[in-house]
Formats: C-alpha cells, sequence, structure tokens
C-alpha cells in the first residue's frame, strides 16, 4: 500500500484556495481529436500519444495553480474506471485494478517533478456513477451503491491516493453507498452532485434535500460537496437561498453551456460558451458560498475558462 500524501491533512479543508481540472473528456475527445469509448479515458494511459495529451492536459492547470499560488488538485482519469463500464469495455477485473495504480503512479510522478512549497498538489481518485451520468435508467440502493464502489475506493487508496471525489452524481442512495464505503476504507471522499436546467437532481431531489439526506444517512461522512456538470444560470438561484446546508459546498465545477443535460448529449458539436463570461458568472457565485475552495470546470471549459475563473475572483492579485 502506498502512502498518501495528504490524505490526513486536506489544503483545502484548512484555507487552500485551490484549482482543479476543466472537462478532461471533453477536451481530450473535442479538442485532442481521440477516441473516448463509453467517454472512458483511463484506456489513453495505454497509448503514447493519449499519455502525452493527458500530461499536456494536467500541466495547463498546474500553470493556472503556480501563477496563482493556489494548490491544485489533480484528478485521475477513472471516472468510468468501475466494474459495469469494464464489463461494457472488455476490460478485466486484474487490468481495472491496474487502470487505478497507472493513472496514480502518472500523477504522483506529475507531483515528484513539479510541486512547490506554496503549491501542494493533492491528487483525487476519480469515481463516476454506475450508470448513466445525465440521465440514470436505475437507482441503486444505499447497501448496493457501497458493495459496488467499494472495490474501485479501495483500489485507489491501496493505490495512494489523497481522496477520492465522485463526479456527477445524481441520486442521494448511489451518493450514501459511496460515503459509506470511503468511510469505512479510510479515505476522505467529496462528493459533487450534477443539477438540472431547473437546479434539482436528475432524481428530481433538490440540492439541499440531498445533502441534508446524505449527511444524516452517514454522519456526516463526505469530507465537502461540489456542484458540477451544470451551467451557473441553472442553479444560481438555488444557492440565494439561506441555511448552513451550503456551508457544506466547498467546489463548483461548472459547465461552459447553458445546453441541458440533454441537448448536450445529443450534440456533435463542442460548445465552449464564453470562457470569460463564466469567469464573472463564477465569481457572483462564490459570493453566495463562504467556504468556496476548490474552483474549476465541467464539460467544454478547458485552462482558458478556469483561467478566466481566477482572474475574476482575483486570486494572483490576493497571492
Amino acid at each position: 500500500m502506498k502512502t498518501a500524501k495528504y490524505r490526513d491533512y486536506l489544503p483545502q479543508l484548512n484555507g487552500k484556495p485551490c484549482v482543479t481540472e476543466g472537462g478532461a473528456e471533453t477536451t481530450l475527445l473535442f479538442h485532442d481529436g481521440l477516441d473516448l469509448p463509453l467517454f472512458a479515458s483511463f484506456p489513453l494511459l495505454d497509448d503514447e500519444k493519449g499519455r502525452a495529451a493527458i500530461d499536456r492536459y494536467t500541466r495547463h492547470y498546474y500553470d493556472i495553480a503556480l501563477r496563482n499560488k493556489m494548490g491544485f488538485i489533480m484528478d485521475t482519469v477513472t471516472w468510468r474506471a468501475s466494474k459495469r463500464w469494464a464489463d461494457e469495455l472488455g476490460v478485466s477485473q486484474d487490468e481495472l485494478n491496474n487502470v487505478q495504480a497507472k493513472s496514480l503512479d502518472f500523477l504522483m510522478s506529475l507531483r515528484d517533478e513539479l510541486e512547490t512549497s506554496s503549491m501542494p498538489m493533492i491528487i483525487s481518485g476519480t469515481i463516476g456513477p454506475q450508470d448513466d451520468g445525465y440521465n440514470p435508467n436505475g437507482f441503486l440502493k444505499a447497501d448496493e451503491a457501497q458493495a459496488y464502489h467499494s472495490q474501485q475506493i479501495a483500489w485507489l487508496a491501496e493505490c495512494g491516493a489523497d481522496m477520492v471525489s465522485a463526479i456527477t452524481m445524481t441520486y442521494a442512495q448511489e451518493v450514501i453507498g459511496i460515503a459509506k464505503a470511503a468511510k469505512d476504507i479510510g479515505i476522505p471522499c467529496v462528493i459533487s452532485f450534477t443539477l438540472e436546467t431547473d437546479g434539482r437532481l436528475p432524481s428530481g431531489q433538490t440540492l439541499k434535500s440531498a445533502i441534508e439526506e446524505v449527511d444524516r444517512e452517514t454522519g456526516n461522512a463526505p469530507a465537502y460537496y461540489m456542484i458540477n456538470c451544470a451551467h451557473p444560470e441553472h442553479f444560481e438561484a438555488v444557492l440565494l437561498d439561506d441555511g448552513t446546508w451550503k456551508n457544506r459546498i466547498m467546489g463548483l465545477r461548472p459547465n461552459a453551456s447553458r445546453m441541458s443535460h440533454e441537448e448536450l448529449d445529443n450534440s456533435e458539436e463542442l460548445d465552449i460558451g464564453n470562457p470569460k463570461e463564466l469567469g464573472t458568472q463564477y465569481k457572483s457565485l462564490m459570493e453566495l458560498l463562504p467556504n468556496l475552495m476548490v474552483y474549476g470546470g465541467c464539460c467544454g471549459t478547458d485552462h482558458r475558462h478556469v483561467e478566466e475563473i481566477c482572474s475574476a475572483c482575483n486570486f494572483a492579485a490576493a497571492a
């Protein structure tokens, strides 16, 4: 088992603003022209061209963090690296275990090369939903989700991840299972919900209700929550409500596009929106979330959008 550098002291939980990444899969697919079967990026680790693209992509965000004197949360390319998706891709369990190790080793090598005393580089093991990240066809019970996700979380923990992040989650019961699994395994867990154009989860539940349910059922097990894969205009109104539940949201990774999930699914072209406008909108959201510490993007965003976010939020000047 490899030693995790920041597992017992996550900088973003201790007052250090952190950059994270933008839309990895949309960048690799649309900008780099790489094939991502079932939207899975982990097969690129076995290809020289793919590894070079991941390296180039990651270094863009490293540069942003360095210029702004922020921390940098790096994501493993394992969003689709769980059993259901591996089975569909024809990847064996032994190969799937090795995927987690290769992805962690890749980021650890970058950290060994690039980390500075003022810029901690935190490695997050990325977990995706068991079903579709926009419109799940079925819903796992909490114990089923715990059993399903425990395997990948254990692998990521053993390979030295500092934390795990469940990204683009669509309903509370799956999240409860993930949070319980991470708690049992002993690794910090971050939960990121996706929201529809009405500001609700795809399940129809409100964000407030989902966060409160997960915290209640898990004893506040998640280290914090995020919102991802929705445009700021889709959920800004939700954040106008008062309540201590908002204090649990520490990260935002919005989409560049105003399109709905259904429209994005059916689009053959990438909508990158307006990076500068997104930065301005992000700053408005920042003012509604007192504990916001993690700044990044999701579908359609790349380093240009995250650069504009950091500029609008004035991190370089503050540093």
